[in-house]
């Protein structure tokens, strides 16, 4: 599905009150420009501006011309060092060496305070901005890891008037800039649209969503074409592990093109497996959720399959998803249902018997079962109580005993025959299956202690958070056994990290310490940061997510999670009450009822 960056954005630590606000519409239709030179005035979508702003509207408002400069490399590739040379004066242009093709990429950072701006007694101003190092933004949408290491750039501005220095007339030019094109996080939110495009898994059996950045100003009807490019040219390099892409030399043939409800690609692809091809038209389908109608896709000119792209959808959903989320919590050593008005609620699908001692829980829907992770006490220590069966689960296989385990996790993607999870016991990342058995994951990170993981709806990426730092990484089942692909590091501005889990497709919730403590919403690449819970007041000690998708939306956005031994839920942020735990009596009368606790959800 598309993704939409959400209104209520962290606007960047740049001058929120000098710099550009963040309000961003929902998504129309591109208004486009059909002349070379770029306009005057940058079109815009439905209000949002397409392109970024020139240098001479900042006129010598140095803090305007300083986050118009950090913008300026916003748009289509061919394109970018041309408008950042807007902002360099003339005899400076040739600090800023240039490059063609698919070589052209973007530094994106995250300016972490106010520009410092320094006034020289020739009449130029020195300007320093520390920034937090986001990763670099290539030419095929992807925010790969950073390359640059600065943790700061320092350059001086000058008057562009002929008259120098107190004729504000010509604006401002920039002197010695960075060898590099810079892009703020707040400009990726404003000129680009966050787009999913889907790989099938190794095993061909889910759809495994990839992001990307398309600039707001490609023009409508080229949108298929870039999203067709980028299907051809593979998956993130941190998501290949876990996913497949097209047959080896795959490309091609013109230009994808459409329009009015009928839709061509031609390829030129090596394999005529009439269930691969299908299988292709179902990636296009789900990677151009905005286009209806007829597409053809062609291998080498010739027809190869027809289809209706959202008749597609609906028959080959991205996700085994038949009902929204129930909502569980624990409450005073047992499972228990947790009950909101409008929301449906269910029994505990485990035995009372195995219902007992337990510290937290994680449970998944598999078909017409129901798999059921409890960490349970042990004598002073902890063990998982696994099961899996129709509601309620009767077998349960027990793990050897640790000092302390994490939340458990299931892998959606896994053979149902043979279901597997994650979880942490120990500060160690542990794989389990139904026979209790625990087996090391290998993890190719620095040394520290794994705190927590958790696993996205398609069951291939998890996230981790090891050595007090965030991670992703890819996850292939290939033969029943649980491979970790090397983890990608996520940039935040959060420290102390504590909990985390899926919040959608591509977006992380992320606890930890912003000055105090918080969860902030960050998609999987670190690029764009939302506070949605900055009054925490406690160290997040649990956290439960249930992942905005395309096929069950609502609750979006729904989390909960735990602080100081008490339970939250979002949507409104509040307290969990006791009152809210079903079946469980009333206590009696003079004693106080205890607080419900590892809150989760069931789906």
């Amino acid at each position: 599905m598309r993704r939409r960056f959400m209104a209520g954005a962290l606007c960047g630590a740049l001058a929120v009150a000098a710099f550009t606000g963040c309000g961003i519409p929902e998504r129309s239709d591109v208004q486009i420009d059909e002349r070379r030179e770029p306009a005057a005035e940058p079109g815009s979508v439905n209000g949002r501006p397409s392109e970024p702003p020139s240098r001479a509207s900042s006129g010598a408002d140095a803090a305007k011309f300083v986050a118009n400069f950090l913008a300026a490399a916003a748009g289509e590739p061919d394109r970018a060092y041309y408008r950042v040379k807007q902002f360099i004066a003339p005899e400076a242009k040739g600090k800023l060496q240039e490059k063609q093709g698919s070589e052209v990429a973007l530094t994106v950072v995250r300016p972490v305070d106010r520009p410092v701006f320094t006034g020289n007694s020739d009449g130029t101003t020195t300007v320093r901005i520390v920034v937090q190092q986001l990763g670099l933004l290539r030419t095929d949408g992807v925010l790969v890891p950073p390359v640059s290491t600065e943790t700061q750039y320092e350059f001086k501005l000058r008057s562009a008037s002929p008259a120098g220095p107190g004729d504000d007339g010509g604006g401002l030019f920039l002197l010695d800039p960075p060898n590099v094109l810079l892009l703020s996080d707040t400009a990726l939110r404003d000129y680009y649209q966050g787009e999913s495009i889907y790989f099938w898994n190794t095993a061909r059996t889910q759809l495994v969503p990839d992001q990307r950045y398309l600039p707001l100003a490609v023009p409508a009807e080229r949108r298929l074409n870039e999203v067709v490019k980028w299907l051809v040219g593979g998956p993130s390099d941190w998501l290949r592990p876990g996913v497949v892409g097209l047959p080896d030399r795959t490309e091609m043939i013109n230009n994808a093109t459409g329009g009015n409800g009928r839709w061509e690609v031609n390829l030129d692809m090596s394999s005529d497996d009439r269930a691969r091809v299908d299988q292709l038209v179902t990636q296009l389908a789900w990677s151009l959720p905005e286009l209806d109608g007829q597409l053809e896709l062609k291998i080498r000119n010739n027809p190869a399959a027809t289809a209706d792209l959202a008749e597609r959808r609906r028959s080959d959903p991205l996700y085994p998803l038949r009902q929204g989320p129930q909502r569980f919590g624990v409450y005073e050593g047992s499972v228990r249902p947790l009950d909101f008005t409008g929301e449906s609620s269910g029994p505990v699908p485990v035995k009372p018997e195995e219902n007992r001692n337990v510290v937290s829980a994680g449970f998944a829907r598999a078909g017409e079962e129901v798999l059921a992770a409890l960490v349970v006490k042990a004598s002073g220590r902890q063990r998982l109580s696994i099961g899996a069966g129709a509601n309620p689960v009767t077998l349960f296989a027990k793990s050897t005993d640790h000092g302390a385990f994490g939340r458990p996790v299931w892998l959606r993607a896994a053979d149902p025959q043979q279901p597997q999870g994650l979880v942490v016991a120990d500060g160690k990342l542990y794989r389990f299956n139904l026979s209790g058995q625990l087996t090391q994951v290998v993890l190719n990170l620095p040394a520290g202690e794994v705190t927590a993981v958790a696993a996205s709806l398609d069951g291939q990426r998890i996230a981790l958070i090891a050595g007090g730092a965030l991670y992703v990484a890819a996850v292939n089942l290939d033969g029943g056994a649980v491979a970790v692909g090397p983890p990608r590091r996520v940039v935040t501005s959060l420290t102390g990290l504590s909990a985390v889990d899926w919040g959608g497709e591509d977006r992380l919730f992320v606890a930890g310490s912003g000055g105090r403590s918080a969860i902030n919403e960050i998609t999987v690449d670190g690029a764009v940061q939302t506070p949605i819970a900055d009054e925490v007041g406690a160290k997040v000690t649990h956290l439960s997510a249930y992942p905005t998708n395309p096929t069950v939306q609502v609750p979006a956005g729904a989390f909960m999670y735990e602080a100081n031994g008490v339970a939250y839920r979002s949507n409104p942020l509040d307290r969990i009450q006791p009152e809210q735990v079903l079946d469980v009596a009333p206590p009696p009368t003079g004693v106080r009822p205890g607080n419900p606790s590892a809150p989760f959800f069931l789906y």
